[in-house]
């Protein structure tokens, strides 16, 4: 059961490493990395391509084992979810924001933010009426019957955002956010992640290589070669 006390932490990483065996030779990506991020904070990691910032997500979420080192997500060690359980969590409690934005091609936009609700069990009626808000919010609801191959890069980026954002999870994950918008149309989308996170009391875990938006974070950190800063 999800401990929704303000003061606990969401996230907790414990010397997290993770080693990549290649040609018979062992890369470090994430070396002795230890982290935690609470309720009502936008944590924000900076680091160029290559340094491992999304290994360090997908480590943080259970989509791969670290090396060594321990992971907890709400107060509970990953490693003790059973597997259905783990996954119930990132459906329902969990909004990942993807830098390939992983929409089906096959599903027109509404489809493709509702999909993540079958996995919730999460009430169609209600997540339907979150939906059109959030739709309506990005300014993309005439494109709500449109298919992910009609549509520009921001365009989907910002279907992302609004499925990643359908049920009220309590954290949301983020690589690379706006990676594939404007200047302007980057800056309102951690703008809306921040009102999520001060008005509604979410955690948003975001890694980009952009430190344009550094000043939305609550705490930014840099990521190089596999070893993370505090800045």
């Amino acid at each position: 059961m999800i401990n929704n006390n303000i003061n606990m932490g969401i996230v907790a990483m414990h010397r997290i490493s993770k080693i990549y065996e290649r040609q018979g030779k062992g890369t470090a990506a994430l070396n002795q990395i230890s982290f935690e991020a609470s309720t009502g904070e936008l944590v924000l990691l900076l680091g160029p391509s290559g340094s491992g910032k999304t290994t360090f997500l997908t480590i943080l979420a259970g989509f791969q084992k670290p090396s060594s080192g321990q992971v907890s997500l709400f107060g509970k060690n990953i490693m003790d979810y059973p597997s259905q359980e783990l996954q119930y969590l990132r459906a329902r409690h969990m909004g990942f924001i993807f830098q390939t934005f992983n929409l089906m091609e096959g599903l027109n936009v509404k489809e493709n933010i509702m999909l993540v609700t079958r996995f919730a069990r999460e009430g169609r009626n209600q997540a339907s009426k979150r939906a059109d808000y959030l739709l309506n919010k990005f300014e993309i609801d005439p494109l709500r019957s449109s298919y992910p191959n009609t549509l520009s890069q921001g365009e989907k980026q910002r279907v992302a955002v609004v499925r990643a954002l359908v049920n009220d999870a309590e954290l949301i994950i983020a690589d690379e956010p706006t990676g594939s918008l404007s200047a302007l149309q980057g800056d309102q989308i951690v703008a809306f992640l921040k009102e999520c996170v001060d008005k509604e009391r979410r955690t948003v875990i975001m890694v980009s290589h952009d430190e344009r938006i550094k000043h939305f974070a609550d705490r930014t950190f840099y990521l190089r070669d596999g070893s993370m800063e505090l800045i």
